[in-house]
C-alpha cells in the first residue's frame, strides 16, 4: 500500500512539471522540463571567454532522444529569437564547444529586444568580467501561460553570476521577456522568493 501511494505520488510530480532531465554537455548543464518543452535552467563555468569562431552555419538541434524539446517550427511565424542561456560567444575560442551552444535545451523564446538588447549587453559585460576571474553563471526562465507552438514562453528571464574564488554573487538579475525587454537587479533571495525555488550555487 505504502508503494503504491508512493508510486501515485511520483508520478503525479511528474505530470506536474516537477521531473527534471539533466543534460550534461561537459561545457554547461542544462535541467530540462518535458513539460515545459523548455530548459529550467543552464549552468556553466566561465574563464576568459569569446573568440573568433564563425557561426554562421551553427543551427539549433535536439541531439538527446529523452528530451520533447522545441523545433524550427515552433518558432516560424513567431516573434521571438531562439535566446541562448550558456552564450555561444563565451566558447568562440573552441569552434566544437561553440557548436554544442545550439541546442534546444539551451535556449528560451526571447524577444528580439531582450536577446539582442540587454541580454546581449549582459552577456558582453559578464564576459569582460570573465578576463580576470573564473565565474559560475546559472540562467533560467520564469513561466506563465503564453506558448509559441507546444513550448513554453519565459514571461521573465534571470541569470546569476558569481566568483569561483571569492563565492561572491557579482550579479543577479531579473529580465522581462517583453517587447520593450527591462532589466532589474535583485538579490539572491528576492529571486528566490520570486521563483519559489532555491537557487544553487557554489559552497
Amino acid at each position: 500500500m505504502k508503494r503504491s501511494v508512493f508510486t501515485f505520488l511520483i508520478i503525479c510530480l511528474w505530470s506536474a512539471g516537477f521531473a527534471q532531465i539533466i543534460v550534461d554537455k561537459k561545457i554547461y548543464i542544462a535541467n530540462f522540463s518535458n513539460t515545459l518543452h523548455e530548459p529550467n535552467y543552464v549552468s556553466y563555468t566561465l574563464y576568459k571567454g569569446g573568440g573568433s569562431c564563425s557561426r554562421t552555419k551553427f543551427r539549433f538541434i535536439n541531439d538527446d532522444i529523452r528530451l520533447q524539446c522545441a523545433t524550427d517550427a515552433d518558432y516560424t511565424g513567431s516573434h521571438y529569437d531562439k535566446g541562448h542561456l550558456a552564450n555561444s560567444g563565451d566558447f568562440a575560442f573552441d569552434c566544437e564547444k561553440d557548436e554544442l551552444t545550439f541546442r534546444y535545451y539551451n535556449c528560451l523564446p526571447q524577444t528580439a529586444n531582450l536577446n539582442r538588447g540587454i541580454w546581449k549587453t549582459n552577456e558582453t559585460l559578464v564576459r569582460k568580467w570573465s578576463q580576470t576571474e573564473k565565474l559560475y553563471i546559472i540562467c533560467g526562465g520564469f513561466f506563465g501561460n503564453t506558448k509559441i507552438g507546444k513550448i513554453a514562453v519565459p514571461s521573465y528571464c534571470w541569470k546569476v553570476v558569481q566568483s569561483v574564488a571569492s563565492r561572491k554573487v557579482l550579479f543577479c538579475g531579473w529580465f522581462s521577456n517583453t517587447l520593450q525587454a527591462t532589466l532589474e537587479e535583485i538579490s539572491i533571495a528576492e529571486l528566490e522568493k520570486r521563483l519559489k525555488t532555491k537557487i544553487t550555487l557554489l559552497d
